[in-house]
């Protein structure tokens, strides 16, 4: 069976599958608990911060002509 993964939640007693998928009988799987949404929206908006730095306004704009052969 290849790799496939599969988005779910937790009802707060059973985790449902939020698409239908047709498991094997003893399919082995691995369960990843991914962080709330106030977690993930606190390291999207370190991101943007730091490539906001990274590319800021005085960012020199490169164009083909720069680049070496």
């Amino acid at each position: 069976m290849t790799t496939v993964a599969l988005s779910a939640h937790f009802d707060g007693e059973k985790i449902q599958l939020d698409e239908d998928y047709k498991l094997a009988e003893n399919a082995r799987l691995m369960v990843v608990v991914l962080p709330q949404n106030d977690e993930r929206q606190d390291w999207s908006r370190l991101s943007l911060h730091q490539l906001a730095r990274a590319y800021g306004e005085d960012e020199p704009e490169y164009t083909q002509a720069d680049l070496r052969p």
